[in-house]
């Protein structure tokens, strides 16, 4: 099965589609990878999940990618002795460590991590920012603070902290139990939530050991800061607006989106964007307009996927959002415009060998027309930096590990197909050249450009490029 659109789709699993054979269903759709959120699967369940998805990968006989979503720290309020309370801007509220129920007054807050951090000035938001409040006062054990917008707050409702970092790393103890758990049941990605600087990746690297890539979740303020520094111990980006948009201003996170995007593609690495693209999916079979212009923007950025939430998860119609999805960026990469913008923020190639090769084989297959952009990759990264080029005709990545290709199922423009290894460089070319009339990327006649490492079997030495006949 090929697909007719470069961007990839990233679905969430959920109470409306776990079973195996919706799952295959939205495969059909357009979905390339599945996201599990740990927030709401346990391990029994996610053990399932990944068994439905791997037996509907060897039904359809394609590579697909598994993404494991890790909760992060969930920082609540404590509860209220009615339950709920109604304030009034203006008036005084107190977070502290008493473990009395709350009132319209003061309300417990279980992370002393907080008490101890935040410094007057300092916003918390309560509840994805429904109620706002102002630190006045700290002290360690309490925060007097002023409140700004809003009138109520109930038990345990979210505090989020956009002016405040955190002295506590971006992994739970449920966390670290999660991401055993998800790499134990050979789960290809993991996305880390709210992480605020690049110290919050160590500790999952080490757990990880290079058994799944590692995802970071741009979703705090601190994390836009530190941009680069988190990229770079970062095998792939989200740009997670929804929790993006409460910590910073709304009109702010278009443009953090770009920022992400471009800065992701520079570096060579995949960026997802994701939360609400499709969000009226959820109860109605059509998208607003709006909608189609959210994620059309994405695909015109080359984001190399893009992502459905509860569309997919819980909502009324997931098979429907994955289609309007992959139709919506069908058509955009098919608009006169697209190559222009897409080529437009192509960034120089790094001083290396292989990115001198990926450059002259992108050149050069645009040149002559080729049918497709043939590379061998075992690691991955011969396959993405192939796609870092953004080229106007496909890439087909053969890999003799069954992993890379999952992995690169979440890469732009890569159709990834698993083939033993080449035993010589003319084994290579013929196998490269029969692929790709197999996979209908080429017809007998048509020529493709092949790229690989020589000598064979040698990780991260691209560094030869050759033009095949198809016979």
């Amino acid at each position: 099965m090929r697909r007719s659109r470069k961007v990839k789709i990233l679905a969430t699993i959920g109470p409306a589609s776990s079973e195996e054979a919706m799952l295959k269903k939205l495969f059909e759709a357009g979905a390339d990878v599945f996201r599990i959120n740990m927030s709401h699967a346990d391990h029994d369940l996610m053990r399932t999940l990944i068994g439905r998805i791997r037996a509907v990968e060897a039904a359809v006989g394609r590579p697909i990618g598994i993404l494991a979503d890790i909760q992060g720290p969930k920082l609540r309020v404590g509860k209220f002795a009615n339950g709920k309370e109604t304030l009034t801007v203006g008036q005084t509220f107190t977070l502290d460590d008493s473990q009395e129920p709350g009132d319209a007054t003061r309300v417990y807050l279980p992370h002393p991590e907080i008490l101890s951090s935040v410094e007057p000035g300092h916003r918390l938001l309560i509840d994805d920012g429904k109620l706002a409040l102002k630190a006045v006062k700290a002290d360690g054990h309490s925060i007097e603070c002023i409140v700004v917008a809003g009138t109520s707050i109930s038990d345990k409702k979210g505090v989020s902290l956009p002016d405040t970092e955190l002295p506590v790393g971006a992994l739970t103890e449920k966390d670290r139990a999660d991401l055993d758990a998800a790499l134990a049941a050979g789960v290809d990605w993991v996305a880390l939530s709210f992480i605020q600087r690049p110290e919050d990746l160590a500790e999952a690297r080490k757990i990880a050991r290079g058994r799944a890539l590692i995802m970071s979740k741009i979703e705090k303020p601190q994390a836009v800061a530190r941009l680069a520094e988190i990229m770079d111990l970062s095998d792939a980006l989200m740009v997670a607006r929804g929790d993006l948009g409460v910590e910073m201003p709304l009109e702010a996170v278009p443009g953090i989106q770009k920022q992400i995007t471009r800065a992701a593609r520079r570096a060579g690495k995949p960026v997802v964007v994701a939360t609400q693209m499709l969000e009226s999916m959820i109860t109605a079979p059509v998208p607003t307009r709006a909608e189609v212009s959210d994620v059309a923007t994405a695909v015109f950025e080359g984001a190399d996927a893009i992502m459905l939430s509860a569309e997919s998860a819980a909502g009324a119609y997931p098979v429907e959002a994955v289609s309007t999805m992959s139709r919506i960026a069908e058509q955009v990469e098919r608009d006169p415009t697209y190559p222009d913008i897409i080529n437009a923020q192509r960034s120089a190639p790094e001083a290396t060998g292989a990115d001198a090769i990926s450059l002259a084989a992108r050149e050069i297959a645009e040149t002559l027309k080729l049918s497709a952009i043939v590379t061998y990759t075992a690691s991955g990264a011969t396959g993405l930096r192939a796609a870092r080029e953004r080229p106007q005709v496909p890439i087909i990545a053969l890999s003799p590990i069954l992993n890379t290709a999952r992995r690169l199922s979440l890469v732009w423009g890569t159709h990834c197909v698993v083939s033993p290894d080449a035993a010589d460089l003319d084994d290579m070319v013929k196998r490269a050249c029969r692929i790709a009339h197999e996979e209908n990327f080429g017809k007998e006649g048509d020529r493709i450009i092949v790229t690989a490492g020589v000598p064979l079997r040698t990780p991260g030495s691209t560094n030869m490029l050759r033009i095949a006949n198809i016979d």
